[in-house]
């Protein structure tokens, strides 16, 4: 299996380059240590220090300012290779957890058409149960669990959870990881901030079921042709477009209190780093 590069890069100019730097490499270590322990993947994450330049065969992610209305995340390029981009602003870090969002999904999907058969489920109430037929689900590895108080920290740098290939598991079994936290608890869940998207194949349409407010609800994006290049930027487009708002009131909200944790984490792992650069400097002579 070859190795995917990925490359972080600031089109903004206006993030601290130290704190890009820091999550390129968390980034790194979570698509090189968490990632391949469920999923088939090889990949390293690169800090790309030039907008302007972009090398052979590296998979950008993007920092931007905005995003068009009806454009989210994930694309594929005329070459149809992936890339995503990813919206970034000083003084508020919790982009890390959508950076390593988008990389973890172009990793486990990089054409954005890969779907998965499993038992249908459905709203009862306020809850999501199983219920009778099957559905071809877009696997999307970070939707179900998406939102930042779900992620954990890699090196003082808040990442996604992600789901696990189990979270298509026919029934929930003892010592099953169903997303690498452990938050979800059993196949097809889909925890408060999160959603799901599906062909519903009775009525032949792309559905979803989204958890952005206090209760799940189900919503019906169209037929399901299949003269989309990829279905998950489109999907993505659908729900920046009708669910901005909501999305970045479920999904992207971190605590005021545990972004100053990780930042003073980030404070003391530098001063450690500094006191360990000293070590290497020859003395004097």
């Amino acid at each position: 299996m070859s190795v995917v590069q990925v490359g972080l890069v600031d089109t903004t100019g206006e993030i601290d380059t130290e704190l890009v730097q820091s999550v390129a490499a968390a980034l790194n270590i979570q698509a090189a240590r968490d990632l391949p322990q469920f999923w088939a993947v090889q990949a390293t994450v690169l800090y790309l220090p030039n907008p302007k330049k972009i090398p052979a065969g590296v998979w950008p992610v993007k920092l931007v300012k905005t995003l068009p209305p009806d454009e989210g995340g994930f694309h594929l390029d005329k070459h149809n290779q992936p890339y995503a981009e990813v919206i970034a602003t000083p003084g508020d870090d919790s982009w890390s957890v959508d950076a390593s969002h988008e990389t973890i999904e172009m990793l486990v999907d990089p054409s954005g058409n890969r779907m998965q058969s499993s038992i249908a489920i459905e709203i009862d109430g306020q809850t999501i149960k199983d219920s009778t037929g099957q559905f071809n689900y877009l696997v999307e590895a970070c939707d179900p669990c998406e939102a930042n108080n779900y992620g954990y920290e890699i090196q003082g740098v808040a990442v996604s959870d992600f789901i696990t290939p189990h979270f298509y598991d026919p029934v929930t079994t003892s010592g099953t990881r169903y997303s690498f936290t452990g938050a979800v608890t059993k196949p097809r869940q889909i925890l408060p901030g999160g959603y799901i998207s599906f062909v519903n194949q009775e009525s032949d349409e792309w559905q979803q079921i989204l958890y952005l407010g206090s209760t799940p609800k189900l919503q019906t994006l169209g037929p399901a042709s299949g003269d989309k290049r990829s279905i998950r930027e489109w999907i993505d487009g659908e729900m920046e477009k009708h669910h901005h708002k909501e999305l970045n009131t479920a999904i992207r909200h971190v605590a005021a209190k545990r972004a100053n944790e990780l930042q003073e984490r980030r404070r003391k792992l530098d001063e450690i780093a500094m006191v360990r650069a000293k070590h290497y400097v020859r003395p004097s002579r």
